[in-house]
């Protein structure tokens, strides 16, 4: 999804507020939720009286969670990410496998936790990654927006190819890691008392949804907006998630569907639900050529960022 560098620059503040968000529903059952040496400090002295020395260990992975950091920052992003930086197809896979991995882990410990606001901390994942990978890849991390894009000819077929094959991927590591945290994986189904025809529609329109919002404001040069296109993409992942998740469970996503289905043992569930989701993202790709047949900039042929 095009957008400029100076677009994730004015998403600051929101990108980095809102990793507590995602994280703290996400992990915080698990671990507290730190993420940080001085919070486990001074958690851990506060309640000395009650046992201390937990801090340290807490430190020790965050410590490693930066580093490797550090590292995919480095494999991401060689050059620094300087302005002028030009970013290969290694790059660019990297940024997308990344993304997509934190979105469907995040997706995964949300449930398995019973999170109470599970939409707002998955929405908050996608986000996140948005503002920090858009100008790499175009921070697409759903096989159903680069399909949008692939017909709309602003990303080639060699490059859609690959960014898919990187975000299933991406999807399957995510849900073997949070059903090895957990010892456990939920499977991908419809609802009680719904079908999973009812399912497959809500998941079309509510990928539909998605990716049209994509589109219009991180794609097309009319309506693109160069500030809030992060915000208007996740906040999408909150309306689907409050409107169809006790429907299909709102994944809006074949790598979301594909990865909780693999590892819940409901492919043929995953399978119904990423024809549908694909579907959904060719109507929005149709609806956008024909409202804004003047606006498509023929000459693009990647995601801009």
């Amino acid at each position: 999804m095009p957008q400029s560098r100076k677009g994730a620059k004015n998403g600051l503040g929101l990108a980095i507020g809102f990793v507590i968000v995602a994280g703290a529903y996400g992990a915080g059952p698990i671990s507290g939720g730190c993420f940080n040496p001085a919070v486990a400090f001074g958690i851990d002295v506060s309640s000395a009286h009650l046992g201390f020395g937990r801090c340290l260990a807490y430190t020790l992975f965050e410590l490693v969670g930066a580093a490797l950091a550090a590292a995919l920052f480095k494999v991401i992003r060689p050059c620094g990410g300087t302005e002028d930086e030009e970013y290969s197809l290694v790059s660019k896979l990297a940024a997308e496998f990344l993304g997509t991995y934190i979105l469907v882990l995040t997706v995964g410990l949300n449930v398995l936790a019973k999170s109470p606001a599970g939409a707002f901390s998955i929405a908050a994942s996608l986000m996140c990654m948005i503002y920090a990978l858009g100008d790499v890849s175009g921070a697409n991390f759903n096989p159903a927006v680069t399909l949008a894009l692939l017909i709309q000819n602003v990303i080639d077929v060699k490059t859609s190819l690959a960014y898919v094959c990187t975000q299933i991927i991406g999807g399957l590591a995510a849900a073997l890691t949070y059903s090895t945290i957990y010892l456990d994986a939920f499977p991908l189904a419809p609802g009680k008392e719904y079908l999973r025809s009812q399912a497959c529609f809500a998941e079309a329109v509510f990928t539909f949804v998605l990716v049209l919002v994509v589109l219009c404001v991180a794609v097309n040069p009319k309506t693109k907006s160069a500030n809030f296109f992060g915000l208007a993409i996740g906040s999408c992942v909150t309306v689907g998630g409050f409107a169809i998740g006790a429907i299909s469970g709102g994944s809006m996503n074949p790598a979301v569907s594909i990865g909780l289905g693999t590892v819940g043992k409901s492919m043929s569930n995953a399978l119904c639900y990423t024809c549908a989701e694909c579907l959904g993202a060719t109507m929005a790709a149709g609806l956008v050529m024909l409202t804004h047949a003047d606006s498509v900039d023929k000459d693009e042929k990647e995601p801009l960022a």
